[in-house]
Order: structure tokens, then C-alpha cells, then sequence
């Protein structure tokens, strides 16, 4: 069985505009240990990116290919990552740059690109054509909405409803009449709003990311997230009750992604020694039971999301925990291949 991922990021921050791109030309100077520098970075940086080393150098096709290793990666799915700069079409340089990388060659095929764009912003509907002409691999948008009650956990908005406000939902019906997918990366507490979007427009592909990203679900994280066994119990239930109502709408995809990102409470090992297969497995198992029984293995779909979680796991343990798990709760091979393959295929066109 060969895999789709459905869900990775390039960067060069040292020669394209990224938002971490200052930092990373920083470190490329300083002369102390990034071990070092990163200790007076602010906590919720730290939490959240777990070990800046991926953050500060650039990560592109080869890189990739190294870290998948023996898993099968025959195409992977861009989603857009922090391009900066001026003007209104600013983002559409990342879809280009992306679509220019050497995928393909002696590395796995380039099967889709989503790149950024918000619908609050005017002229929305001028990027979304722009980037169409980019590239003919472009299949739908990522936006920044990701909101959590904890000031402590790392965020781009301070107030919650993004994704349910009037100009959203407004400038929302040009991806839809366009018939491009709209990427939800948001934290659990946001999965009400990432519900009523669905019901708002129920002919948008929308695709939840990292399954909503339960922040501190296996460890404290922020000011008071997490903080022990009954708070991070409450935060599942409520994660597993808003998932399944989020499932009852047919145009929701979830991708299994991000359940290795530090945000979620996992303690960061030493750098080159990702967490044993066990225990992510027993970590991880709970949420992918219940995605799976919710979602069942047609709207599920697997990605590495590299290189952020490396700092906490390796590819080929990310997909063998996650390929376990799913076979634990009845999973056959042909679930599975949906899962790592097919429908990522259906949902991003990819080899169309």
C-alpha cells in the first residue's frame, strides 16, 4: 500500500518571507546554542513549537523524503504556512514558490497545494483566482482563525467566533461557489463554530485539521490547560461530544494529523529520539477510536504533519501508531487504505 500525506509544510526561512523568518536569520548569526537562546523565548512559543531547530532552517523536498523514510509516500498535500510581505496577492508567491520545488524528481509526487487567504480581506475572491493560476494544483485555503481561552496557549486571534462572524461567512460563499476546500485548524473549544460553518454552507468540502488540536489533552499546557487527569478527562469528553456532532455533517473530512504536535501536553524527548511507537499509541489510541467510529475510515484522512511534529516523533512511528490504533478498533486493509490514501485522493483531487 502505498500513502498519500496529506498534510505537510516546506519552508525556507532564510530566502522566502515567513513569519518566523526574522528568528531563524537571527540564530543563523548568534553565537549561542539554539538549546540555549530558546530558554528566554516565551512560554507559549516554547510549548508550542517544542524545539525551535525545525523552525530556524529550511525544510524542503529532500528533507522530506529523508525524514519519511521506509513509509511509501508516493504524493503529499502542501498547506500553506505563514507567508508574509505586501500587497493583496502576497500569498499567492507561496503557492508559486511551492509549485516550483523539486517534487517528483527522487521524491514523492506534489498532489495539491492549499495555500492562505482569508475571507474577511477584501478582494478574496481575486486572490482565490489568483491562485488557481498559479498553479493548477490548487485545491482550497488555510486561514488563521485558531482561538483558545487560555492565553497561554499560543493563538493568532484573541477573541473566539471567527469563523461564524458576518464578513467570514460572507466572503466564505466565493471559495464555495468556486468549489475549492476550506482547511479548519482550530483548537477543540472552536469545534462548535467549525460545526455551524458546515451547516452554513453544506457544499463546501471543509477539512478539520489535527482533529481540532485538543490542547493539553496529555499535559499541561499554557496558564491552566491541562493542568491534571480530571481537567484533561473533561477536555476529552467535551472534545469527543463536539467532534460527533461536527461529524453529523457529510461535508466535514477529518484529517488525521497533529496528534504529535508539543501543544498537546507530549513531553518533548531528546532531539533524535522521537517517542516510542507504545507510547504515542497509548496516548493517541482514545481519539482515534472515536474519530474513527464517528468519521468512519471514507472521511478520515492520515498526514504526517512535518516538520512540526518532529520534534516529538518520527514519520514512520507517526503512521505505524496511527495504522495501529485504527486496526485495534476493527480497522481492515481496506480501511486503512482509505485512511492513508484514497480519500485523500477523492478529497484533493490529486492525480486529477
Amino acid at each position: 500500500m502505498t500513502v498519500v500525506d496529506a498534510h505537510i509544510h516546506q519552508w525556507d526561512p532564510l530566502t522566502t518571507p515567513r513569519e518566523f523568518s526574522p528568528v531563524a536569520r537571527l540564530f543563523r548569526y548568534l553565537p549561542v546554542p539554539i538549546d540555549v537562546a530558546k530558554r528566554v523565548a516565551p512560554r507559549r512559543d516554547r510549548e508550542f513549537v517544542g524545539d525551535p531547530a525545525p523552525f530556524v532552517a529550511p525544510y524542503l523536498p529532500a528533507d522530506y523524503r529523508a525524514d519519511a523514510g521506509e513509509v511509501p509516500v508516493e504524493a503529499i498535500v502542501h498547506i500553506e504556512v505563514e507567508w508574509t510581505g505586501k500587497g493583496p496577492l502576497r500569498q499567492v508567491d507561496e503557492t508559486r514558490w511551492v509549485a516550483s520545488l523539486p517534487f517528483g524528481v527522487d521524491t514523492p509526487m506534489l498532489g495539491a497545494i492549499v495555500g492562505a487567504a482569508d475571507p474577511v480581506r477584501p478582494g478574496f475572491a481575486e486572490l482565490l483566482d489568483a491562485h488557481r493560476a498559479a498553479s493548477p494544483l490548487f485545491r482550497g485555503i488555510r486561514t488563521r482563525v485558531e482561538y483558545h481561552p487560555d492565553s497561554g496557549v499560543r493563538a493568532h486571534n484573541k477573541e473566539p467566533g471567527a469563523l461564524t462572524a458576518p464578513r467570514f461567512l460572507d466572503g466564505f460563499a466565493a471559495l464555495a461557489e468556486r468549489k475549492l476546500g476550506f482547511e479548519a485548524w482550530v483548537y477543540s473549544n472552536q469545534l462548535p463554530e467549525v460545526t455551524a460553518l458546515a451547516g452554513h454552507y453544506p457544499d463546501a468540502t471543509i477539512v478539520l485539521n489535527h482533529l481540532g488540536t485538543p490542547a493539553g489533552i496529555f499535559g499541561p499546557v499554557g496558564k491552566h490547560t491541562g493542568r491534571n487527569p480530571g481537567e484533561r478527562r473533561e477536555l476529552f469528553v467535551r472534545w469527543r461530544d463536539d467532534i460527533a456532532a461536527l461529524a453529523t455533517h457529510p461535508n466535514v473530512v477529518a484529517k488525521v494529523s497533529g496528534l504529535m504536535m508539543p501543544i498537546l501536553g507530549h513531553p518533548v524527548p531528546p532531539r533524535g529520539e522521537p517517542t516510542p511507537v507504545p507510547v504515542l499509541l497509548d496516548r493517541i489510541s482514545p481519539l482515534l477510536h472515536h474519530a474513527l467510529d464517528v468519521f468512519g475510515p471514507d472521511r478520515l484522512l492520515w498526514g504526517s504533519n512535518f516538520p512540526v511534529d518532529k520534534p516529538i516523533t518520527s514519520i514512520p512511528h507517526a503512521a505505524a501508531a496511527v495504522a495501529t490504533a485504527l486496526t485495534d478498533h476493527g480497522a481492515d486493509a481496506s480501511a486503512l487504505d482509505q485512511v492513508f490514501r484514497t480519500t485523500a485522493q477523492r478529497v484533493y483531487g490529486v492525480g486529477d
